[in-house]
Formats: C-alpha cells, structure tokens, sequence
C-alpha cells in the first residue's frame, strides 16, 4: 500500500480549478458529503421547489382544471420528451414521457415483436440485465407466444437468426459499469432482421447515446438519476420515427386516442410519439423532471463524457494509491470505450464497509453481494470529491479484517 500525500488532493484542485463543468455545482442543492449515488437518485437542481410550488399553489391551487390547456399540461408529455431527445441523440417528435421504465419496456418489446411479423418468435434478452427488465421480458413472450433466450450482451450476435423478433439489451450494466457496444450490437440485430431495444437507465445523462444514428428502434430510460428527476419521476420512451406508424402498443389507453376527449368504444392510435402514452399523465412529477431539465441549458453531452472519464480515471488512480493491496477488486472496464460513467468495486463485505463510508460522508451504495458502487455524475462531482471518497475508502478498508479479493 502507497502512503496517501498530498500530490494526488493537488492534482484535483488544479482539475477543479481547470473544470468548464465546474460552475454548473450552483445548479444543485449540495452539501459537504461527497455524493456519488447519482446513478440511482439525482441531486436536486435547486430552482425545482419553486418551480414545483408554483404548480401546485397557481396552476393546481388557481387555475384548476384550466391548467391542462393554460399551463400546458396536456402537452407535457411529448413536450418533455423533446427536451430529452438530444440528450439522448434523438430528433424532436420521436420521445414520450410517461410511465415508469417497466412499463415501457412492456410496451416498446410486445410493440417491436409484433412489428417483427411472422415466423419471428423468439424475444433475446441480456441475461445480465437488471431484473425487473428480465421479468417484463419473460412476461412479453408468454403474451406474445415467444421463446425467450436470455445471453449475455456479447454472445447476441451468435444466437441471431430468422426467428428473432426482438433484442432487449442494456446500455450500460447497472452493477459493474460496463457499457456496451450500442452501434454495433444495433447493426447486428438489424441485419437478423429484428428490432432492437435498449435500456437507457444508466448512460442517458452520462454519456452520448445517439439513437437516431445508429438506428435504434426502441429505447426507454429513468429520469430520476443522471437526468436529476426526483424520486419516482417519470420515464420515457423512444419510438424511431419510420416505426412510428406501425408501434401497436400493447397498452392502448384513452391519452393514446387520436380523439382523446371523443370517447369512442373503438380505438384509433394518434399520430407519432402520443402513441406511447397510456393514462393521465403524472403532472406534478412531470413538471419537476421539466423543471430539473433546465440544468442542462448550454451543456453538451460530449463535455460532459470526456469529464466523466476524467473522474472515473482519477478515482481508479486514488484508489490504487491509497487502498490496502488486495482489499478490493475493480470490476469496471478500464477501456474507456467500455465504461460508463460509475466504478464498482468488489469488496467482500461491502455492505457493511458503505455503511461505514456513508456515515463519514461519501455516499455510494451496495449491491449484494459484494459490490461497492461509486457513480460519477458531472455536473456537480468535482475532482476534489473523488480524492476524498478515495481517501476515505482506504482508512475505511484498513480499519477492518483484511479481505479476501483477488487485488485490484
């Protein structure tokens, strides 16, 4: 183990000092943890609860039932969604906001197995996707009448045929940080055949997506971590436009009408993204996303990425430097090419060693059984930060019974 100095808290003051992203830290509601759990809540922008009491005092409180046309709320959905899309690398008209990531899931997957047509019966699914993505999954083919065949994201490409309707990947693995191959896995599918859908949860916000150029069929994604929500604010889906015409949700509802408000027994799909919607939309959680959107006025999302490979390189260094030799182990790609914007490391009893690192004021989280997570979210996590929550880290792990991981 190296003697932790002062050269490495050097360096990240002279980065901070030298960061164009830095001023965007007054956006957000701070304090002195250093806060890396981003990838599963956002920090707060600190102008949403005036924007979210001006919803509920004036335009619910005063203007009622008027609100849905004076303070656009029946638009807010597709409205929103625009806000996303170059986010996300999409042209306006093609995102839908409403919902959670579940249900569009559902709806973008038995959507992109009907489109697929016949004699395409078989729905891939990354087998080492978050769960909730493999049971909605495993749900959509008993519905549609499907073989599932759950893989791993680099073995999609050898289990393609003309059977496959539709793949459901991950752009980014939510336990270890890996972001896979978002063009090339797209080109693989399509020329199978089939429809591609990704899960942008984890890299939307963080790093470039681009899904009109590459093709992408389906997309869905959170908004309540890189994109700083809130908790339970809505998702979103992403319908390209040339499929638009042809998405057959299995959700039809009465916001998905072309005649909303004419209350026909028979259904008739509006037009483009409204496809997409179900229900009422979900306005006060709607407009605080809105509202939290506002950080990203004159960002671009490549800053944002080359920043965020900047901090993860930085906290790979400190933590080399400054961990005990083999108390834990990275399990992120080192290759920036397949990273995404968090580190998890494995630490054999890391649950208890995050509960420790909270109560000193870095907060990641845990995943079971063993995994440390650190997000990187870079509009308000400096270099400074990185170097703390290193530092505490190791006088954290020498504290306790040496582990058992292979090194890092």
């Amino acid at each position: 183990m190296s003697e932790p100095t002062s050269e490495l808290a050097l360096r990240a003051e002279k980065s901070d000092a030298a960061d164009e992203l830095a001023g965007l830290r007054e956006r957000f509601v701070l304090d002195d943890t250093v806060y890396l759990d981003g990838n599963s809540l956002g920090a707060l922008p600190a102008h949403v609860p005036e924007r979210v009491a001006d919803v509920v005092r004036r335009q619910w409180g005063e203007l009622r039932i008027r609100s849905w046309e004076e303070s656009g709320w029946w638009t807010a959905p597709e409205r929103i969604g625009d806000r996303i899309a170059p986010l996300v690398g999409a042209a306006p008209g093609q995102i839908v906001v409403g919902d959670s990531t579940s249900v569009n899931v559902f709806k973008a997957l038995v959507a992109a197995v009907r489109m697929a047509g016949e004699g395409r019966d078989e729905i891939v699914v990354d087998a080492s996707t978050f769960p909730t993505d493999g049971y909605i999954a495993e749900s959509a083919a008993r519905l549609t009448g499907c073989a599932l065949r759950p893989v791993l994201p680099a073995e999609v490409p050898g289990v393609l045929g003309e059977r496959t309707a539709a793949v459901l990947l991950n752009h980014v693995d939510y336990r270890t940080g890996r972001l896979h191959d978002l063009p090339s896995l797209t080109a693989a599918v399509h020329a199978a055949g089939a429809l591609a859908v990704w899960d942008l949860c984890h890299s939307a916000g963080a790093l470039p997506v681009g899904l009109d150029e590459h093709g992408v069929d389906l997309a869905v994604g959170c908004t309540y971590k890189y994109l700083n929500g809130g908790p339970g604010a809505p998702a979103y889906l992403y319908v390209r436009r040339e499929l638009q015409p042809r998405f057959d949700s299995p959700l039809p509802g009465w916001n998905s009408h072309a005649e909303p408000f004419g209350m026909r027994p028979e259904y008739a799909p509006a037009e483009g993204a409204p496809r997409g919607r179900v229900g009422t939309p979900d306005i006060l959680s709607m407009l605080a996303l809105e509202a939290a959107l506002d950080v990203w006025d004159g960002v671009s999302v490549e800053a944002v990425r080359a920043k965020s490979l900047a901090l993860t390189d930085f906290f790979l260094e400190c933590v080399g430097r400054y961990v005990p030799e083999g108390r834990v182990e990275c399990v992120t790609p080192l290759a920036h090419a397949e990273r995404g914007s968090q580190v998890a490391l494995r630490c054999p009893d890391a649950g208890d060693v995050m509960r420790r690192l909270i109560e000193r004021g870095v907060v990641g989280d845990y995943r079971a059984p063993d995994v440390l997570r650190f997000g990187f979210t870079p509009l308000y996590v400096g270099f400074a930060d990185v170097e703390r929550a290193a530092r505490v880290l190791a006088e954290t792990l020498a504290e306790t019974v040496e582990g058992t991981s292979p090194g890092f």
